[in-house]
């Protein structure tokens, strides 16, 4: 008999029913809401600190102890940043940890995710107050065209921050160790060689510690690069693992961090842009309220914000696409460099413990920045389908 890619895509599709099924489709709705949700929130903690005058109280405290514009940013956006994400723990410790425990999606105590959110926070705490205040000095050097030299420093520090990920910051919310000689480790090296990606050695992550969802990523830059895979991968079989890798392989052979780098330059000037307009029109018709002057006030992050916050809802959608563009076409040279298409589609099902399987096209296009579960089995069954007489495809 032909093969019938639909009728095996909907054979997998029929692995996932009845209460697990509706449990994964809740939580990814789930997020939906939460994205309007968010946006409230961020403007709320946002505009309370202007209105209430923190944010004026701020940047004098600022202004009294650094001369350098640099320096009066930098130690503004500090406390501010620290004063609004206390206004949004409450919303933060639901989202990212109550909720995560009510779908069964985290293995984390209170105290664990605890400390790792304190890290983040800290890292990026400083990391956006140096991008305020290199961005700070821009806009009083050029109250109109600094969103030009905005977008450059952001971008730097973008870059940098990728190069320097898998060595710097990774390493301190995981253990990252090498992946013992095996079966594993000769096959995804393998690969690699295959597809002329330079790495000598694969890393195996202790993901376990937080999560039971299978991952797996080529990171960094250049000398920086590195193959990691998590534990809970090495727990499926090889066909599994080698249809994941594979796809994290085709993110570097394609180019796809430095091809992201270039559309995040257009994207982020786009956002700078209307920053840059939306900004001082707030400054403008709140600024006595805030106890704001004008643009040379290290205190306009606050409109800035607000003006991000609703920048960010309306190029979600575009991010998204373009992430999931990139995540399709990964899928695809996973599919040729590892020869497994019922392993992807087996992975791509065990993916749905936290996406919706089926979407519909607006749904997917909106919300999805990686291609839906079926999405992804249909992909793998037309594969197979012109690979039947193939020996090596499993």
């Amino acid at each position: 008999m032909a093969f019938d890619v639909e009728m095996a895509t909907q054979a997998y599709m029929a692995t996932l029913s009845g209460a697990a099924r509706a449990k994964s489709d809740a939580y990814f709705e789930g997020g939906y809401w939460l994205i309007a949700w968010d946006f409230l929130v961020t403007i709320l903690a946002n505009g309370a600190v202007l209105h209430l005058g923190w944010a004026a109280r701020l940047s004098a405290w600022a202004k009294g102890r650094a001369k350098g514009g640099f320096g009066r940013a930098f130690l503004f956006a500090v406390p501010y940043v620290l004063l609004v994400t206390a206004i949004t723990l409450p919303f933060t410790i639901y989202t990212d940890f109550f909720r995560e425990h009510q779908y069964g999606l985290s293995n984390q105590s209170f105290g664990a995710w605890a400390g790792e959110a304190g890290i983040g926070l800290a890292i990026n705490t400083i990391v956006l107050a140096l991008l305020w205040g290199g961005i700070h000095c821009a806009i009083r050097r050029s109250p109109k065209g600094w969103w030009l030299a905005g977008t450059g420093i952001t971008v730097i520090g973008m870059t940098i921050a990728i190069a320097i990920a898998p060595v710097a910051i990774a390493p301190l919310f995981n253990d990252y160790v090498p992946l013992p000689d095996g079966p594993v480790k000769q096959a995804v090296l393998a690969m690699a060689r295959a597809n002329g990606v330079p790495a000598d050695n694969v890393y195996l992550v202790d993901a376990s510690r937080q999560s039971d969802r299978i991952s797996a990523n080529v990171q960094g830059l250049g000398a920086t690069t590195r193959i990691s895979l998590n534990d809970n991968l090495m727990k499926q079989d090889l066909a599994e693992i080698r249809a994941v890798m594979g796809h994290e392989l085709g993110h570097y052979v394609l180019n796809h961090a430095w091809k992201m780098l270039l559309a995040l330059v257009l994207i982020t000037a786009a956002a700078f842009l209307i920053i840059g307009l939306g900004m001082p029109w707030l400054v403008a018709r709140f600024g006595a309220r805030w106890g704001i002057a004008d643009l040379n006030d290290p205190a306009v992050l606050g409109a800035a914000m607000l003006v991000l916050a609703g920048v960010s809802v309306v190029l979600s959608p575009a991010m998204n696409t373009l992430i999931r563009t990139q995540e399709q076409e990964a899928d695809v040279f996973g599919l040729n460099a590892a020869r497994a298409p019922d392993g992807f589609a087996r992975i791509a099902m065990k993916l749905s413990q936290y996406r919706k399987i089926e979407p519909g096209a607006a749904e997917e296009a909106i919300f999805f920045d990686h291609p839906s579960g079926h999405t992804r089995v249909l992909t793998a069954m037309r594969w197979k389908a012109e690979h039947l007489d193939a020996p090596d495809v499993k």
